[in-house]
């Protein structure tokens, strides 16, 4: 009962603290101990809920088992991210962002690959990472090179259309200027439409940047060397470590955060112009 009324009591003061801040005026830090406070104050009441019920460890374990097996498993965790992050997801991230934005470039150029590429793009990003999977898992090995294909495979198509989308979106009249200034194509692509295209194209990679990570998880779970993320999960479920799978969970969520993070501080830095980063 005394964690059960601990758990109450946390969510009673997190939501009275929050309306205090809500109602401030709206600084960074403001804006910054908001989400910090909702967080902290659902993980206190998780801890209470599952000491006050006595959930089963093997159901839910609490936030400081989960605190606990992470940090006595920090070597293990390092190996998986690096397996998993550095080199299934980023690397398939950077060939099929990379990759997309070249043929973006050749789709807007020529128009019969328009046609015949996009709807194409559209059925292949329909199909499910779950059967595209265990087929490239064969064709390329059991190591990170399987998991950076599965990722081209889930971020090409997502990051091509939002390319060629923002290429096509400055306005006939902006393109007759340019003409009467004598610019060929090349020079209006550089000048006019590259720079109008870029909040289509960050908005392809913070698409990408979660497809990456979940398509590298989900191909390890069907075949990897005896570390990664993907791996540790469907293991850890069968030894009944859940604490382990937690801890594997609060890596993944840590790394997805950064990334895109790291891609939307990139994007204010490139598109300080557009009405979206206006404060």
């Amino acid at each position: 009962m005394g964690w059960l009324v601990f758990a109450f009591a946390v969510w009673a003061g997190g939501w009275w603290l929050n309306t205090r801040l809500a109602a401030l005026p709206p600084t960074r830090a403001v804006s910054l101990a908001i989400p910090v406070v909702f967080g902290l104050t659902l993980v206190a009441v998780w801890e209470g809920i599952v000491h006050g019920f006595e959930i089963s460890p093997v159901l839910l374990p609490a936030p400081s088992a989960i605190a606990a097996r992470f940090a006595a498993s920090t070597d293990i965790l390092w190996q998986d991210f690096v397996q998993t992050v550095i080199r299934g997801a980023l690397s398939g991230y950077a060939i099929g962002c990379g990759s997309a934005f070249l043929v973006a470039i050749l789709v807007d150029r020529y128009d019969f690959l328009r046609r015949g590429l996009l709807p194409v793009g559209n059925f292949v990003a329909a199909l499910p990472v779950i059967g595209m999977a265990p087929i490239l898992v064969m064709w390329f090995g059991f190591d990170w090179q399987s998991k950076a294909a599965v990722v081209v495979v889930m971020v090409f198509f997502p990051m091509l259309v939002n390319t060629v989308q923002g290429l096509s979106d400055t306005s006939a009249m902006q393109r007759d200027l340019m003409r009467t200034y004598g610019a060929g194509y090349w020079t209006t692509l550089l000048k006019l439409r590259l720079p109008a295209a870029m909040p289509f194209v960050f908005n392809g990679l913070k698409i990408a940047s979660t497809l990456a990570l979940i398509g590298a998880i989900v191909a390890e779970f069907f075949g990897s060397p005896i570390r990664g993320m993907g791996f540790r999960i469907s293991t850890s479920v069968g030894q009944l470590a859940l604490d382990l799978v937690w801890a594997e969970i609060v890596v993944a969520a840590i790394a997805g955060s950064a990334f895109y993070g790291s891609i939307a501080l990139l994007e204010r830095a490139v598109t300080f112009w557009h009405p979206s980063q206006r404060r």
